[in-house]
């Protein structure tokens, strides 16, 4: 599928419930035509990950994902050995290496009959492969999602500056492995640490931040049906303004959405004290959290008080 336009792209995304801004269709649209992995960085739960998940049903392609975390290597990333099914094709070959070996005068002459064999053991048969060499060796194209590059650590970082360079890897018993198609490549950041320059240099950079009011309406609208017009729209507006407040952490658009459906689940009428009293810890995951949230609501915020009466 070819996007010829910006509109394209935000018009492919929104088939797939994904509302895209003027910035997220540009750069999607951009590293589609350059070839280029895109950086998405924001806070947790903005939609980053989701974008992936949608441009890969937006192109028909399939979507590999590399959870990233504290000690991820490359051997969790890439490929390793299966040397219990080695093993047991060994075993299984036993009377065939026998005849293999029928007489070697030597140990040398041993060894290099069995090295004439390696090929046999040492095979992409044997070798399991993990979300980076799947997607390089895919036969179609796919989408490439390197979830949460900033959990792993630097050195893991640096490594995967060559997988992006060239698209290929290095298997000592194997050789150079290259891509069949270049995969579409998002790598998500919620910004724990600072990414390296090397990184962000081979990227197209995105930062994905909270909606706006009408924007976050619009996906409550679209996910959450079922709510009642006015009832998402003061919704939305409550956690437009607890987002304003100094709370440890800021209710995510993906919490907005389950407050929305624990709303439409408990048959909420109105924003009422009794029914943000039971569910205000959907939104926000702190206890310091909460109480500062209801503080303003008692009428320490102007603007947040007069719900919850």
């Amino acid at each position: 599928m070819t996007f010829a336009t910006m509109t394209d792209v935000r018009s492919s995304l929104s088939d797939q419930q994904y509302i895209a801004t003027d910035d997220i269709s540009t750069v999607v649209f951009l590293a589609e035509k350059l070839g280029k992995p895109l950086l998405a960085e924001g806070p947790a739960g903005v939609g980053k990950t989701e974008l992936a998940k949608a441009w890969a049903s937006a192109t028909g392609r399939q979507l590999i994902r590399l959870q990233c975390y504290e000690g991820l290597d490359e051997t969790k990333a890439l490929y390793e050995w299966e040397y219990a099914k080695q093993m047991l094709y060994t075993q299984l070959l036993r009377d065939q290496l026998r005849e293999t070996l029928t007489g070697a005068t030597s140990l040398t002459e041993a060894a290099d009959r069995l090295a004439a064999e390696e090929d046999v053991f040492f095979s992409q048969r044997f070798l399991l492969q993990r979300p980076l060499l799947q997607a390089i060796l895919s036969d179609q194209p796919v989408v490439l999602l390197i979830d949460e590059i900033d959990r792993a650590d630097s050195e893991f970082e640096a490594f995967l500056l060559e997988v992006l360079s060239d698209f290929q890897v290095s298997v000592p018993e194997l050789g150079t492995l290259k891509a069949k198609h270049q995969p579409a490549v998002f790598l998500t950041s919620n910004n724990t640490r600072e990414l390296s320059e090397a990184l962000k240099r081979r990227c197209l950079y995105l930062f994905v931040d909270y909606p706006d009011e009408e924007a976050e309406l619009r996906i409550v609208q679209l996910k959450v049906p079922g709510l009642a017009p006015k009832l998402a729209q003061q919704a939305v507006e409550l956690v437009q303004k607890l987002r304003g407040l100094d709370l440890k952490k800021s209710p995510s658009v993906s919490e907005t959405l389950d407050w929305a459906r624990a709303l439409v689940m408990l048959n909420a009428r109105a924003l009422d004290r009794e029914t943000l009293d039971n569910t205000l810890t959907v939104l926000l995951k702190h206890e310091s959290d909460v109480q500062r949230a209801r503080r303003a609501m008692q009428g320490g915020n102007r603007e947040i008080g007069r719900y919850g009466r």
